[in-house]
């Protein structure tokens, strides 16, 4: 039996390698003649690329994968849940397929197989073996043309004894400069204007080789050469592998092609919360890291990460948090309630009631709305150079300063692409309103 099945739709959950890697399954799939279409109806396979980092995304993707057992189409897991849950996830359906983490090269052999009848239990666990595998410089079919997502590393150096995510992705492996820098320049000569630099922990790109130095700043000294005009996002950094090499990080975020946006997750403001979470920092160190930041970027962007209601986080530990948002006021706040997960040493833990969970995230989240309200107030009616990159509606578009604030404007889409003057009219708390000059 051939590949008999030609139309695909992907549903992606979860962060932007997740979004990068979906990108590349859909150009794979394309370029070897099957039909990949945003209209799940006319689809023959459904892929479902997935996410474990909170519950609630586990139970979503869980009830979608029933909602679509009823239906005549061939069901493929791919993303982390296909190593982390495996038998619970063949229990709701036995006629899954699952793709790992490390093989989405290998989609199109998976597909084959099923449909020729081979793929057996053995076959099967190949798909979901851990062996190294660079996403770079394969087919890709981006969401968006302007925006060109590259992961540089897979998995992490941590030890989080929250995190489900590690189990899936494993440890560090980091992609060469020269693929990362082929792969980068491909995209813009096809008319990119917008780099993310993605990965578990950017920060720690380059710390799983002989030397075990830090080459972040290096590999994006490289990018920066490249003969192109573009603006470049770096993604999540985690605390402890920014420090060694902040001062050479600051001196890369001078480059005009840099967004003035630093992603540092904290998870928690509490030192002895940090310390059951297996978290490798201080909250001073990292209070140090966003101080020096915003003392060279004063209107830099800041995004962090907060877990609240870990086991074992008290009323004290929260008001810890608390007092960071207020003092820090973060533009980005990434709240996330804390996951039970078994496979992990939190997940052994006894879990705060919902109703403290629930409270101490209402209490974050509305002092973070008061804190970036606050921030975008300096905006009111300033002149601001916004690059245009993302088609909101019909009249609506997306773009971003050199902080990377989100600025809405009216516009045609012959305006996409491009660098324009606009004067903030209103401003929200995550984003503002401009109007063309």
């Amino acid at each position: 039996m051939g590949l008999n099945k030609k139309i695909v739709y992907i549903e992606t959950y979860g962060c932007t390698a997740n979004q990068n890697n979906s990108e590349i399954l859909a150009g794979i799939l394309a370029n070897s003649g099957f039909i990949v279409t945003n209209n799940q109806d006319i689809a023959e396979i459904i892929i479902l690329n997935t996410c474990v980092v909170k519950g609630k995304t586990e139970s979503k993707i869980k009830g979608r994968i029933k909602e679509l057992k009823s239906k005549n189409k061939l069901l493929i897991i791919t993303g982390c849940m296909p190593e982390t849950d495996f038998k619970r996830l063949r229990k709701i359906d036995n006629k899954l397929i699952f793709l790992g983490t490390h093989h989405f090269k290998d989609i199109i052999n998976l597909i084959r197989d099923y449909q020729e009848n081979k793929l057996d239990e053995k076959k099967q666990k190949e798909y979901l073996s851990q062996n190294p595998e660079i996403k770079l410089n394969l087919p890709k079919k981006p969401n968006n043309k302007l925006i060109s997502i590259h992961q540089i590393s897979e998995g992490c150096l941590g030890n989080c004894s929250f995190c489900k995510t590690r189990l899936a992705k494993g440890k560090l492996f980091s992609y060469t400069r020269e693929e990362i820098l082929k792969s980068i320049e491909s995209d813009l000569q096809q008319g990119a204007k917008e780099i993310w630099i993605t990965s578990q922990d950017n920060a720690a790109y380059g710390l799983d080789q002989k030397g075990k130095k830090n080459l972040l700043p290096e590999l994006l000294n490289s990018i920066f050469e490249l003969k192109h005009n573009f603006k470049l996002r770096l993604g999540m950094c985690d605390p402890n592998n920014i420090l060694p090499i902040f001062d050479e990080l600051i001196e890369v975020y001078k480059n005009k092609k840099m967004y003035k946006f630093l992603h540092i997750p904290i998870q928690s403001a509490s030192n002895r919360i940090l310390k059951d979470m297996n978290r490798f920092y201080t909250i001073e160190q990292a209070e140090k890291i966003i101080e020096k930041f915003k003392e060279v970027f004063p209107e830099g962007v800041i995004a962090t990460d907060i877990i609240v209601g870990y086991p074992t986080e008290t009323e004290e530990d929260h008001l810890k948090n608390l007092e960071f948002i207020k003092e820090f006021k973060p533009d980005v706040f990434n709240l996330s309630k804390f996951s039970s997960h078994k496979q992990t040493p939190a997940g052994k833990l006894k879990v705060l009631l919902n109703s403290i969970i629930s409270k101490r995230a209402s209490e974050l989240m509305q002092i973070h709305r008061v804190t970036a309200q606050k921030n975008k107030q300096k905006y009111e009616n300033k002149e601001l150079k916004v690059f245009i990159n993302k088609k909101i509606s019909e009249e609506l578009y997306e773009s971003r300063d050199e902080n990377y604030n989100i600025v809405l404007i009216k516009c045609s889409k012959e305006m996409l692409g491009k660098e324009v003057l606009v004067k903030i009219e209103e401003i929200g708390v995550h984003h503002m309103l401009g109007e063309m000059i």
